[in-house]
């Protein structure tokens, strides 16, 4: 049995500001007795302020080599606890929303967003691949942010070994068509929808973790949360800043949700388009329903965590 832990929290351009507010997290983490915590997107200097047009090269967050040294402070910080978290790495001219899951033993995976918003092509490149690694509580894999509306990126995780998703998030409410209320926005909609569905069609735990505040003109909308392999939601933050923990024993829950339905071992690769279909334009056709939110099921209360 394990404690997972998901963060719902704000982060900016301020580092220093930052790593205190990821001590203390983490210590929160370890008072709940989780062995991972999983932190928003862009944990190391935020995230993006807005995602129409163009920012400016002083609006952009800082960019970070994948050796920094502010790595092996995070790890040294981490000790026993499995720590993955957000930032914009640097590689040579290029840059890209990144992810890295460390510990006190070192750092254990990466990972460069594939799918990237209208908004974030101007300021990112874009990742290749989605590879599960192992750590010490199980096979991982990690999602950022909108690479979880894509099934394919989760199930190229979930074929690659991964019992566990950790999907780190700057998921703002919706600009296009914000509602009154966060339960009827659509983007926190499609943000649980996604969640529940990567974790249930994979029979995998999910950990998604989310930015909470404002930064610019956008307003992330929290929600972090634990999913089982059914797609169950085991504890949540709501919109509120702190923790989303559950204990959960990895290995009996994947594998007693795969006992009578085996959804990677019924894969039927022959049967499936081989592409995209396509609109008219000749851009990948996008639907977003815009239903209102379902009733909300009871879970494990939030841990609140002081800034």
């Amino acid at each position: 049995m394990v404690f997972l832990a998901a963060a719902a929290a704000q982060f900016g351009r301020d580092l220093d500001f930052d790593l205190d507010r990821v001590a203390s997290i983490v210590e929160a983490a370890k008072r709940a007795g989780a062995g991972l915590l999983v932190l928003p997107d862009g944990t190391l200097g935020g995230y993006l302020e807005d995602l129409r047009g163009q920012p400016g090269p002083d609006e952009l967050p800082p960019a970070l080599d994948a050796d920094d040294p502010v790595f092996e402070r995070l790890a040294e910080l981490a000790g026993d606890l499995v720590l993955c978290l957000g930032y914009r790495e640097r590689v040579g001219a290029l840059t890209y929303n990144a992810a890295v899951c460390l510990s006190g033993a070192g750092v254990h995976g990466r990972h460069r967003k594939v799918h990237l918003a209208p908004g974030e092509r101007e300021s990112y490149a874009s990742g290749e691949r989605f590879a599960a690694f192992d750590t010490p509580i199980g096979r991982l894999g990690m999602l950022i942010d909108y690479d979880k509306t894509f099934p394919e990126a989760a199930r190229a995780l979930a074929a690659d070994g991964a019992i566990l998703l950790a999907c780190l998030s700057a998921w703002p409410t919706s600009l296009t068509d914000p509602a009154r209320r966060l339960v009827k926005d659509r983007q926190a909609r499609l943000f649980d929808l996604y969640d529940c569905a990567r974790a249930a069609e994979n029979q995998v735990v999910l950990v998604s973790a989310n930015q909470t505040g404002r930064s610019g003109a956008l307003t992330f909308l929290g929600n972090a949360k634990v999913v089982g392999p059914g797609g169950d939601i085991r504890a949540r933050t709501w919109s509120k800043a702190g923790l989303a923990v559950a204990e959960v024993d990895l290995a009996a829950e994947v594998a007693r949700s795969r006992r009578v339905l085996h959804h990677l071992a019924e894969l039927r690769p022959a049967a499936y388009h081989p592409e995209p279909v396509v609109d008219p334009a000749g851009e990948p056709a996008v639907t977003q329903a815009d239903e209102p939110a379902g009733a909300e099921p009871e879970v494990a209360e939030p841990v609140v965590v002081e800034p």
